[in-house]
């Protein structure tokens, strides 16, 4: 028997054709409609659970993409944030997204989600180095439409998130990011 010394994950192959990283996702509502349209297309092609995420720069170019892999990876933090963060990670080789090497801030890096971050990528948004929080649907949503369970949160979780630097919008493309969670979770869908 050999120890497991190294953790591979990857998005599906579908990714490299849904997002151009040339183009400039001007507004908010651009932004998480993106992350959600990555939710869609998760569930649509059996890759993951619904839920989807994206890192974008100052530029409001992407710097990475997020979506959920929890089952086909066998791998309990394999969310669309943390997968979105590990990779812009890599990309910018930065442990902090919005700092560069001399811990000069580097301009607003958002983070755009189909859904609020359960307990798991809450944590992970404060050591990532976001400074901008998008959300779609709520945890009660997610919870209500879907037999997820999202965990604990602080009872203040957006206050401790605004202390530490992180501008947090909620309930945008709403609507969108709940039907896509009522459809999966009408279809009976794996529990991601």
């Amino acid at each position: 028997m050999m120890l497991y010394a190294q953790v591979h994950l990857t998005l599906p192959a579908w990714v490299h054709e849904a997002v151009d990283l040339t183009r400039v996702w001007a507004g908010d509502d651009e932004k998480v409609a993106l992350a959600i349209e990555l939710s869609r297309r998760n569930v649509e092609a059996r890759s993951g659970g619904p839920f989807g995420a994206a890192v974008f720069g100052p530029d409001d170019r992407v710097i990475a993409i997020g979506v959920n892999r929890v089952v086909p990876h066998t791998c309990s933090v394999a969310h669309a944030e943390m997968m979105a963060y590990m990779l812009a990670q890599q990309r910018t080789q930065r442990r902090r997204l919005n700092r560069d090497d001399n811990d000069a801030p580097l301009g607003p890096i958002t983070l755009a989600t189909s859904s609020q971050p359960c307990c798991q990528c809450y944590g992970a948004t404060v050591w990532a180095g976001i400074d901008r929080l998008l959300i779609g649907a709520r945890s009660e949503d997610v919870e209500s439409l879907t037999e997820f369970d999202e965990g604990p949160l602080p009872a203040d979780w957006i206050g401790e998130l605004e202390r530490r630097g992180i501008a947090v919008t909620r309930d945008v493309q709403r609507e969108a990011a709940r039907a896509v969670l009522r459809a999966y979770g009408e279809a009976g869908g794996e529990r991601y």
